[in-house]
């Protein structure tokens, strides 16, 4: 009988060593490396070996099963982050803060799933199945249907799974699951990936899709190993801001569809509720007259939404300047700063700049290039945007404005929430077929011509 062997494992990323050291050679976190045993004999099975699963390579075209076969949430919002529902026999992460509302997202669509008449399991373990009930009065989300169990055993979890056969399997969190095989305690890196891959063999052997809800680190990713998030499906992120309502729904990683696509919530007394009309809500507020501000088409998906860019130029006292973010990546904003200070002759090396995408959404396609560049040289030159200008466009490091996809999506939600200019590169007028008596497109090939039409001024 082989003997037992330890390593060190770090808590963060997964690297396993075999001495204790301060600092992980990998992530280069401090003091996250703790001793685990590992006991090959007794190592727990990943859960493939279940009931349904071919044993043998077969032709691909006579599998069965269809990409098509979703299980609709009843969360009109999750569903299009998902790609239409959720896919039987898939495994999602949903991570988020403590507090965003990801419990409670989870336990809404696990009613809403129950009262189509479906068999839904919630597996609760970090509360007990009375106060899941009493969250479930608050928001609504009573079913005979949705079955409930304060459960940490994977093993009885199974169990459970096996006797019931759920169509929807939701385990809250992760990170308190633990195999009694394994001596590592219940959210190490051992218990973390072994646990899901066993979720991952029930899922794909039974048809069951699940749900996994993660913890979060103060890095902002999820704990536990980098693996976890290879293993599982979809990968979910639930953001928000604390003294805000309104949450955003993103997927990192979707093999059943789009990566681009997000969901809007608001929170209220009932739960979540799913917005619909998300440009009202990131315009509402909008200070008009003001200088540094410009709105942008930008396009999630296949959902077009208007957002205001905020931007804050003043001296600098500081032998370096400060470019801060929020909402957008710093890398990015310096390489547009460095584009107008060189192409458009703003002479910003002196000066601190602060950028805030209003109403806490992420956004990274390139049509904000062009609303960003604006939206500084307002605040530089202290000169307004008009109020009914919208702009999209990519801002290359030439200085020239390049067309971005879905022009047509973009300019019918700009006429529809009341804007009648656009400004965006000349390339983007071939791409649509928009009626030119709605909105007029003002088409322009630089930076430079896009700060005269945004701005009716020239940069000195």
């Amino acid at each position: 009988m082989p003997k037992e062997r330890s390593a060190f494992v770090c808590q963060n990323c997964g690297y396993s060593s075999l001495r204790w050291m301060g600092r992980c050679p990998d992530c280069g976190s401090w003091n996250t490396l703790v001793e685990e045993r590992q006991e090959p004999k007794r190592r727990a099975s990943s859960g493939r070996a279940v009931a349904g699963r071919e044993e043998g390579p077969v032709p691909i075209d006579s599998v069965e099963g269809d990409a098509g076969d979703r299980l609709s949430s009843g969360v009109p919002e999750l569903d299009r982050v998902l790609g239409g529902g959720i896919v039987r026999g898939s495994l999602v992460l949903v991570g988020g803060d403590p507090g965003v509302g990801k419990s409670t997202l989870l336990l809404q669509a696990a009613s809403a799933v129950a009262c189509q008449g479906t068999r839904v399991l919630y597996v609760s373990g970090e509360e007990s199945a009375a106060q899941t009930k009493m969250r479930a009065q608050r928001i609504g989300a009573l079913s005979p249907n949705l079955l409930v169990s304060a459960e940490t055993d994977v093993a009885e979890i199974e169990r459970h799974l096996s006797a019931h056969a759920p169509a929807l399997a939701i385990v809250d969190s992760i990170q308190t699951m633990h195999i009694s095989e394994l001596e590592s305690s219940p959210g190490s890196v051992t218990q973390v990936r072994e646990s899901a891959a066993r979720f991952l063999g029930l899922a794909k052997g039974l048809g069951i899709s699940v749900f996994l809800v993660g913890h979060m680190t103060k890095s902002g990713s999820i704990a536990g190993p980098r693996v976890l998030e290879h293993i599982v499906d979809t990968v979910l992120y639930f953001e928000g801001e604390g003294s805000s309502s309104y949450r955003i729904l993103r997927a990192i990683k979707n093999r059943f569809g789009s990566t681009n696509e997000i969901g809007v919530f608001e929170m209220g007394e009932k739960g979540l509720e799913g917005v619909t009309n998300p440009s009202a809500m990131f315009l509402d507020g909008r200070p008009e007259g003001v200088s540094g501000s410009a709105v942008a088409a930008c396009s999630e998906g296949t959902r077009p939404v208007l957002v205001e860019v905020q931007a804050l130029v003043t001296r600098s006292t500081l032998g370096m300047p400060r470019r801060m973010a929020q909402g957008l990546d710093n890398n990015r904003l310096s390489l547009l700063l460095a584009v107008l200070e060189k192409r458009a002759g703003l002479e910003l090396g002196t000066y601190d700049v602060y950028l805030k995408i209003a109403g806490g959404l992420r956004v990274s396609e390139p049509g904000i290039d062009l609303p960003v560049a604006v939206a500084v040289a307002s605040a530089f030159l202290e000169k307004t945007v008009n109020a009914r200008t919208v702009l999209f466009g990519e801002v290359g490091l030439g200085g020239e404005i390049r067309a971005t996809p879905r022009v047509e999506e973009r300019l019918t939600e700009a006429l529809r929430m009341g804007f009648d200019r656009c400004v965006t590169a000349q390339a983007g007028r071939k791409r649509t077929k928009h009626a030119e008596g709605g909105i007029t497109l003002v088409p322009v090939r630089d930076i430079r011509s896009a700060l005269v039409e945004a701005l009716d001024r020239t940069p000195s």
